[in-house]
Parts: structure tokens; sequence; C-alpha cells
């Protein structure tokens, strides 16, 4: 049973399995495991793994799984995606917190919309230089180098979830990890704004280092 367990996690790709994630892809019903170990918790404990039945979950930890889950999906999640076992929470959880997925997906619109960005709208091809020269003039860094939530989603959105320079996208090959990038490295002068931020995997990025 506990290596059926662990079999189920590498499945699911999380470090401890909920019971949802156990009825859809184990062998057994997590009820028979809970009946011989006592607890779901006890057959975690059993198996080496961390409990996941935490009730101290911040709504920001809820919310970069949402965006996880919306990066590999290159699109909205569904209910039907969360009970695949995509996420590390299930589905319940969300159901708990918010009354009901529409509400969480509602609730992480409301929270990245809830900083306020100005986006420019001017052709795209010239969106990079003027960013750029912008900068260039203003060595002195007034923004963090941090990227927050709200603005990595906001511009992987903008990117439509894929690689500017390759295009790669975890929507199509599941080893893509996306990075959100400075046009104009921080190292030189750039600022962690909407208009000098880029999406690139992590190959892409590797690659352009600190150059512009």
């Amino acid at each position: 049973m506990i290596a059926d367990l662990k079999r189920v996690a590498n499945i699911v790709n999380v470090d401890s399995p909920t019971q949802e994630h156990y009825n859809r892809h184990g062998m057994y019903h997590s009820v028979t495991l809970c009946r011989k170990y006592g607890s779901w918790n006890k057959v975690l404990s059993f198996a080496g793994m961390e409990l996941n039945l935490r009730h101290n979950i911040s709504d920001e930890e809820m919310f970069e799984e949402i965006e996880r889950i919306w990066i590999i999906l290159g699109k909205q999640p569904t209910a039907t995606d969360i009970k695949s076992g995509i996420s590390k929470y299930s589905l319940a959880s969300y159901v708990r917190r918010f009354g009901g997925w529409r509400k969480a997906l509602e609730a992480f619109v409301g929270f990245i919309n809830s900083d306020v960005l100005t986006e420019d709208n001017s052709d795209e091809q010239n969106i990079h230089q003027d960013a750029c020269d912008h900068y260039k003039k203003n060595a002195m860094h007034k923004t963090s180098r941090d990227i927050n939530l709200r603005l990595r989603f906001k511009v992987l959105q903008r990117d439509n979830f894929k690689c500017c320079a390759c295009g790669a996208s975890p929507a199509k090959d599941v080893s893509v990890e996306l990075h959100v990038d400075h046009i104009l490295p921080w190292s030189k002068g750039g600022e962690t704004v909407f208009e000098n931020l880029q999406t690139l995997c992590s190959k892409c990025n590797l690659g352009k280092s600190d150059m512009e």
C-alpha cells in the first residue's frame, strides 16, 4: 500500500498526495489505507511524507498554486483540472476557503488586479527598446529586484505564457519552466516594472544572462 502511495505521488508530482489524488490513481481506496493505519495523516507519516492537511494555508499560497497551474495549462484552470490531481491542494480546500472554485478564481483575479500597473499600449516591436532607453537614463533603483506574484502573473499573461525568445510553453512541453526576466538587466539599472519585464524559458534566460 505504501509503495502504491509513493507511486501515486510520482504520478501527480507532489510530495504528499491527498486522498483525492490517491482515489483517482491508486490501486486501492484511501479509506482502505486509513482503516489500516488509522488516518490519512498517519498513512503519510508512515510513508515518510509531510502531512498535507494544514489549516493555516494562506490565501496567497493558494493564489500561488492557482498561478502555477494556470501557467502549466496556459489557460484558466477548471474544477476538472483541479480534480485531476494537478494541484497540491484539493478542490475541497478551495471550496472551503472561498465558497467554490469559481469564487476562488474570482478572488485570485481580484488579488492579481489589486495593484495598479502602468501598461504601455504602444507598438509591441518598440516596447523593449523604449524600456531600455528609459532605464539607461536612470541607474538608481526605485523598485525592488524581486518580482511579486501579481506583477509576475501580469507579465506571463501578457506574453501568453510563452517564452518571448523561442516560444516554448509548459502547455505544450511540461519540462518547460518559465521565468520573468528583466529586459534591461537589474545590474545595469533596469527596474522591476511591467514594461521592463518579459517571459523567458529557463534555457533562454540562462543564455541571456546579463545581456540586453
